[in-house]
C-alpha cells in the first residue's frame, strides 16, 4: 500500500546539507546546466583542500549530509578517496553523476562508504534524453545504473522537468521500477546558468502543466515502491511561506570559495559566505541573507526578483505564492 496524499517535507532542525562542487568541469553540455564559470570558477579542488573545507562544515551533533557535485564529480581522480575522507568525518555521502562514472568509481568505492549514488537522466529513452543531455548519454547512464545496482549501491535518479521532456515524464516510473532505482527526484528547471540564456524559453513549464503531470507521476512511482521527492513550487491557500535561509542549514559551496545559502542566487555575487585564508567568513554588504527575512505577498523574494515570470496575478492579487525552492513534497511507497 502507498499513501496517495503527498506530504510536505518540513525543514529539518538540526540537519545540515552541504552541496560541495569539487570542480566545475564536465564531459557533457546539458541544455539546462546551472554551472556559471564566471561566477563559480573553473578550478578543481585538490583532496587536501576538500578535506579542510569539510572540517569547516562538519558538526558531530547534527545529521550532516554531503552531496558531492560538479560539473561531473567523477572526473575528479581522487573522488573515491574524498568519499572515504568525508565518511570518516561523519558525513552521509551522496555523489551526483551524469552517469559516466569516470576513473572506475564503482571499483574504487563501496556501498558501505557511499550512501547514495545519484544519476541524472532526463528521458525514458534516448529520443527524449539525448537532445537535452547529449548524444549517446542515455545508453551509458542506464548501463551504469544497472552496474551500480548489481554491485549493491543504493541508487537514486534525478529528472529535471522542462518543456522538452515533461510529456515523457509519465514513462519514467516503469523504467525506474525495471532498473531497481530506490529514490526518484523530480526537479523543476531553474533560470540559472545555461537555462537563463536567451533562446531557452521552451525549457520553462507553466503552473497548469506542472500540476497536470507531476503529482500523478509521483503517485505512480510511489505505487511501485519508489520514494519520490519533488519541489513544492507553489503554496496552497493557508500555507505559510518559510525561507530555508532562515530555518535550515543548506550550504552550496563552489571551488572558487563562494558559499551560498539560496541556489537561486548562484548566478550573482550575492553569496552569504566565502572560504578565504582557510576560514569560512561571513560577507559584509548586500548579500542573499538581506532578503531572507522579507515578507512579500508573492512568497519567495528571490523568485520575485530573479524569476518574476513564474508568478501570476488576477485582478492585481497573487494567484499562488511561490514556495522556497528547497521545500519538497514526497510520497513513500512500499519498501523494496
Amino acid at each position: 500500500m502507498v499513501d496517495s496524499v503527498a506530504r510536505t517535507v518540513g525543514f529539518q532542525a538540526g540537519e545540515r546539507n552541504v552541496f560541495l562542487h569539487i570542480l566545475t568541469a564536465c564531459n557533457l553540455s546539458c541544455a539546462h546546466c546551472y554551472i556559471n564559470p564566471e561566477q563559480h570558477g573553473s578550478n578543481t579542488l585538490d583532496k587536501e583542500t576538500i578535506a579542510h573545507w569539510l572540517d569547516l562544515f562538519a558538526d558531530a551533533e547534527k545529521k550532516s549530509n554531503l552531496i558531492l557535485l560538479g560539473g561531473e564529480p567523477t572526473l575528479h581522480p581522487d573522488l573515491a578517496e574524498i568519499i572515504s575522507i568525508a565518511k570518516a568525518k561523519g558525513f552521509s555521502v551522496t555523489v551526483d553523476s551524469n552517469g559516466y562514472l569516470h576513473h572506475d568509481l564503482l571499483e574504487r568505492t563501496s556501498p558501505e562508504e557511499l550512501d547514495y549514488l545519484s544519476f541524472s537522466l532526463d528521458g525514458p529513452d534516448a529520443a527524449v534524453n539525448d537532445p537535452v543531455r547529449g548524444e549517446g548519454v542515455y545508453d551509458v547512464c542506464v548501463a551504469n545504473i544497472r552496474r551500480a545496482i548489481a554491485k549493491g549501491f543504493r541508487v537514486s535518479l534525478i529528472y529535471t522537468v522542462s518543456g522538452r521532456n515533461i510529456e515523457a515524464l509519465d514513462r519514467m516510473p516503469a523504467l525506474l521500477d525495471s532498473l531497481g532505482v530506490e529514490r526518484f527526484f523530480i526537479q523543476v528547471i531553474g533560470l540559472r546558468g545555461e537555462s537563463a540564456k536567451a533562446g531557452k524559453g521552451d525549457l520553462q513549464v507553466d503552473r497548469r502543466r506542472w500540476f497536470e503531470v507531476v503529482p500523478a507521476v509521483a503517485a505512480d512511482a510511489a505505487a511501485r515502491g519508489i520514494h519520490v521527492t519533488w519541489p513544492k513550487v507553489f503554496l496552497g491557500d493557508g500555507e505559510v511561506f518559510q525561507c530555508a535561509g532562515n530555518v535550515a542549514e543548506n550550504y552550496f559551496v563552489f571551488p572558487n570559495g563562494r558559499v551560498y545559502q539560496c541556489p537561486l542566487c548562484e548566478d550573482y555575487p550575492l553569496h552569504s559566505y566565502c572560504i578565504k585564508d582557510g576560514q569560512l567568513q561571513a560577507r559584509e554588504g548586500l548579500t542573499e541573507k538581506n532578503f531572507f527575512s522579507l515578507d512579500i505577498a508573492e512568497g519567495c523574494v528571490m523568485n520575485k526578483l530573479l524569476q518574476p515570470e513564474n508568478i501570476s496575478y488576477r485582478d492585481g492579487v497573487v494567484e499562488n505564492k511561490i514556495s522556497c525552492c528547497m521545500l519538497k513534497q514526497e510520497m513513500v511507497g512500499v519498501t523494496r
